[in-house]
């Protein structure tokens, strides 16, 4: 594959959380019916586990997100997307699938930092506290006016992902609602 550029490359905003987009990621959308055959037959493949709804799965530089009831969203290096995809149709031959190259879609966040969910709760209407959103939780909401993707990583981490074309913006909007200051109180850190 040639040399592509993320959207945002190099962005980064330091305030109530860090801020930084992430360098392209290789993004599968895979569409099916979720049968038994079908988990046993991708799990065996991709060497993870498969993920609950509103859940993800991780392993190293791969994790699958539950993005709703027949579809999922695999994250892998760049590089590996055409090989997944031609490793998908081998185990999948004759199968009603969608496995789809989406890597240039979307551009991916990271935000960090001990005020994260309040961060969060400004510019997203999805319920940010802990026991409705946890570390490995994934979440398809709105970020601000637009449609976004939030991912728990960990306690104080989060992966946020939006429409490539609205990058701009978000990043804007995050660093604004993370702008020392803005402290809401809401999720004590």
């Amino acid at each position: 594959m040639s040399e592509v550029m993320a959207p945002m490359q190099g962005a980064h905003s330091d305030g109530l959380v860090e801020i930084e987009a992430l360098p392209p990621l290789g993004q599968i959308a895979l569409r099916c019916e979720f049968s038994d055959d079908y988990r046993a037959k991708l799990t065996g493949l991709l060497g993870l586990g498969f993920p609950e709804p509103l859940k993800t799965t991780a392993e190293g530089e791969r994790a699958l997100l539950w993005m709703s009831p027949d579809e999922l969203l695999l994250l892998l290096p760049y590089d590996e997307v055409p090989d997944m995809l031609a490793r998908l149709e081998e185990t999948f031959p004759n199968w009603i699938l969608l496995a789809a190259d989406v890597s240039d879609m979307r551009a991916h966040f990271r935000l960090r930092g001990p005020h994260l969910r309040d961060v969060l709760s400004k510019i997203t209407p999805a319920d940010m506290a802990p026991e409705a959103f946890a570390p490995g939780d994934v979440r398809r909401s709105r970020l601000a006016q637009v449609a976004a993707g939030y991912w728990l990583r960990g306690p104080e981490e989060a992966q946020v992902f939006v429409f490539r074309s609205v990058a701009d913006y978000a990043f804007r909007v995050m660093s604004v609602a993370a702008e020392p200051g803005g402290e809401v109180g809401f999720h004590p850190a």
